[in-house]
């Protein structure tokens, strides 16, 4: 028997089919998401929701064969869009990168009006119905994964998991309920369970990514997940709600929590150090040239510290979004391409591990996830070398698939639990 995880990401859109008993992945496809609108507002970032459900269509469509028995779907956290009565996108989505909430209103902003932050559904929503933005037959807002949950099921009204209700915001996790009265949030699901059938395949309730990539990562219930991609977050299991500066208690499901820290910049820090090394080669040689990456890990295969000090923040942080990173402590001797490239990779690291020095948890394993960690040797060694841990690779690189495809088995009764589930995950041998 074999099952199909789905992921809505940013800049891409993946499926896997695995072997519900093997945890083995047989084929995986992505595709990129080539939704992105243009729009006359810088601060504004908008996908189309019909684009990303035809590309959904298309990837379902070369992994359905003989023998799936549930379906489960993740994406990304945050954004919203607008569905009529019908269950119909009247919106774009406006993703989590949308730039709204830290417009000026009323001697502040939106997203600290509503001691929220910007990106997250509230807070876009508020800015709408501020701003006459609401389109007239929008019934109700949900992410995009639940817009094409509804969709697969034919379902005509949304439905979000406790784990994506969270992050739009205003949300009381002691007691399971938004701060705010609003009639356009909708029904919200607390346990793991199926939201319709697709061509008579059970599919369950999406769940936000970065739960879905902890759920489909970690089997060590004190693990610590690091995942670096264009943001970086660090993850840790809870059973209670935490409230310390920089971290976030996220629902994951039943009592369980995860506590989780996030840079806004991430991997995209060091992306940014890659694009700048290639403008400087075409200045010098008015000519573009390939990929950097290389290059410039092998440049620093033998360093073992730097003088510099990175802060990577160029993206602020959620709570102070005008925050700017820096590079401190240049001298005429660690001015170097080298020391730049280990600083910046270093920034990374450091700044998870203070995210995760706030938890006072002890870490027992260190799972790390994401494209920033499976291709850059040296920044595992850099988380390594901070938790004092050996880091563990899950063999399947779709780790949100993955996780709404173990999500789903449970959903399905498949399995009897998410644990039971998750121990089919396997990581790749010592390197």
């Amino acid at each position: 028997m074999k099952a199909i995880g789905l992921d809505i990401g940013t800049t891409s859109i993946c499926g896997i089919l695995a072997d519900i008993h093997s945890g083995a992945v047989e084929k995986s496809i992505t595709l990129p998401n080539d939704s992105g609108l243009s729009s006359p507002n810088a601060w504004e970032k908008i996908q189309s929701p019909q684009r990303i459900l035809e590309t959904v269509h298309i990837i379902l469509s070369k992994l359905m064969c003989d023998g799936v028995v549930s379906i489960g779907v993740t994406g990304q956290m945050h954004g919203i869009l607008y569905v009529d009565a019908e269950g119909s996108a009247v919106s774009p989505l406006y993703t989590w990168q949308d730039g709204r909430g830290d417009l000026a209103f009323q001697n502040t902003t939106y997203a600290r009006f509503l001691n929220s932050a910007t990106g997250y559904g509230l807070v876009t929503d508020f800015y709408n119905e501020k701003n006459g933005l609401i389109p007239e037959t929008a019934e109700k807002f949900c992410t995009i994964h639940d817009f094409v949950v509804m969709k697969l099921c034919g379902n005509k009204a949304p439905a979000v998991h406790v784990s994506d209700a969270a992050s739009f915001g205003l949300y009381d996790l002691k007691n399971n309920a938004f701060t705010i009265e609003n009639d356009r949030i909708p029904e919200v699901v607390h346990g793991v369970q199926t939201a319709g059938y697709y061509k008579n395949i059970p599919v369950t309730v999406a769940i936000g990514d970065n739960q879905a990539s902890f759920i489909g990562s970690v089997k060590d219930q004190n693990a610590v997940l690091v995942n670096v991609g264009t943001g970086s977050q660090i993850s840790v299991l809870s059973d209670e709600i935490y409230s310390v500066r920089g971290l976030e208690t996220r629902p994951l499901y039943d009592d369980k929590y995860i506590l989780v820290g996030s840079a806004l910049c991430g991997g995209r820090s060091f992306a940014a150090l890659e694009c700048f090394f290639r403008e400087v080669v075409f200045l010098a040689t008015k000519e573009k040239c390939a990929s950097l990456y290389g290059p410039m890990l092998d440049a620093i295969d033998n360093l073992k510290e730097t003088g510099l000090i990175f802060d990577n923040r160029f993206c602020g942080t959620r709570e102070e979004p005008d925050l700017r990173g820096s590079i401190r402590n240049i001298s005429l001797e660690n001015f170097t391409p080298e020391n730049f490239i280990f600083g910046s990779l270093y920034a990374i690291s450091d700044e998870l591990f203070q995210m995760y020095q706030k938890t006072g948890k002890t870490c027992g394993a260190l799972v790390g996830s994401g494209n920033g960690i499976r291709k850059n040797k040296k920044l595992r060694q850099m988380f390594e070398a901070a938790f004092s841990c050996k880091m563990n690779i899950p063999n399947q690189q779709e780790e949100a698939s993955f996780g709404a495809m173990l999500f789903s088995l449970a959903g399905s009764k498949l399995y009897e639990s998410i644990e039971e589930a998750q121990k089919i995950i396997q990581y790749e041998e010592t390197r």
